[in-house]
């Protein structure tokens, strides 16, 4: 049996006819409103003169007018290097195509503040790009954080010169955020590259690279038609990375799920060396002590899912964390998380007792409606894009 949600034919008719302007609202939504050039900033004629093309993504962002429903940035093929963090409700980013509009940051969890400093970034303040608003779009870009994890995995354990903190966020969608819609696009990372912290978000016909932990988050995700590709490590070792780590919260049913996604990998990454994601419980501060989060129980499900043979036979791995009585304890992959998959296919594969299956009951649960709690996402038309970008 193959389950498949209908994408962007259903969205727009249920629009229609919940509505009865599809059109009109697709217009409203993507109106140009500033265009962002570095290599040839000031009026753009052809959108009247109240369309200014800036140099930087960050400035085209804060110009949005305060209370604006919908704020849509065009940005032309080049390469950025920049943090943006959008802090404004319904900003769309629209670039000139995966690899052709590239915005970058090489910022790493264990990088000083400043020189000299003791205090580092951390994690969570590495992103590229930094989405703390609702209703934000991004579309036909590549985002990348530049950090050069390879050359720091190729020293060996002790060398006076490898860094502690090599998480580097490429994109995090932040717990303010709500109703993220990523579509055609490129993120590029190797540990943590994408943070769903919180909200609901939709990522359909894009590319994910990483290889541990690099979709992680307590967030709620629906990943469809979307590419997750592996990246080799420079040493050999059983597990070379895991896709997944959720912290998904017990009150939120879905956290990360995936569907007619593809499992693929680069080249050198061996066969049976990665999980498809491993339970991640954040230590947290409790009235009683700090330690690791026993309410953060993650969900990752993949469905109708192709799946090459560098996926683990043993299909999930455990995570480490904080006990209670400030001792460490593996978190297991069956009882301290909620995995499972359906309908997964090809050389990576296999039905085993490590890799619980849904049943035909519990997979009518996975439709978009459900996952996203009613929200149908606003997706970007191909003839819309050529019209923005043309």
């Amino acid at each position: 049996m193959k389950f498949e949600l209908v994408k962007g034919v259903f969205i727009s008719l249920v629009i229609l006819i919940t509505t009865g302007c599809a059109s009109t609202h697709e217009q409203a939504d993507f109106t140009v409103n500033a265009r962002v050039s570095n290599t040839n900033p000031g009026n753009m004629v052809a959108d009247g003169p109240e369309v200014v093309t800036y140099s930087t993504i960050q400035a085209a962002v804060d110009a949005a007018p305060q209370g604006a429903a919908d704020w849509t940035v065009v940005i032309a093929p080049g390469h950025y290097h920049e943090r943006v963090v959008i802090e404004r409700a319904g900003i769309k980013l629209v670039g000139g195509g995966q690899g052709n509009t590239r915005i970058t940051f090489d910022r790493y969890a264990g990088q000083p503040v400043e020189p000299g400093s003791d205090e580092t970034w951390g994690t969570f303040r590495t992103a590229v790009v930094e989405v703390l608003a609702t209703d934000v779009g991004l579309f036909d870009l590549t985002i990348e954080n530049t950090y050069d994890y390879p050359a720091d995995d190729k020293l060996p354990k002790g060398h006076p010169d490898k860094i502690r903190g090599t998480q580097a966020v490429a994109l995090k969608i932040a717990e303010s955020a709500d109703r993220t819609v990523l579509q055609r696009v490129e993120l590029l990372g190797y540990q943590d590259t994408l943070y769903v912290q919180g909200g609901r978000t939709y990522v359909t016909d894009s590319d994910i690279r990483g290889h541990v932990d690099f979709i992680f988050g307590n967030g709620n995700a629906l990943f469809e038609s979307v590419d997750i590709v592996s990246r080799p490590r420079a040493h050999p070792m059983t597990f070379t990375g895991y896709l997944t780590a959720p912290s998904t919260l017990l009150n939120n049913d879905y956290g990360l799920t995936f569907i007619n996604c593809r499992l693929l990998r680069e080249l050198d990454v061996p066969d049976d060396s990665v999980p498809l994601g491993r339970p991640w419980h954040p230590t947290t501060n409790f009235a009683d002590g700090r330690y690791a989060n026993p309410f953060a129980v993650g969900k990752s499900t993949f469905i109708n899912t192709f799946m090459d043979a560098h996926i683990a036979n043993v299909g999930w791995g455990s995570m480490g964390g904080t006990a209670k009585d400030g001792s460490r304890k593996q978190f297991d992959p069956i009882n301290d998380a909620r995995f499972s998959e359906y309908g997964s296919y090809g050389p990576g594969a296999l039905i085993n007792d490590a890799r619980p299956q849904l049943s035909e009951n519990e997979l009518a649960d996975y439709k978009q409606r459900s996952i996203l709690a009613g929200w149908q996402p606003s997706l970007l038309p191909p003839s819309r894009y050529q019209a923005l970008v043309k």
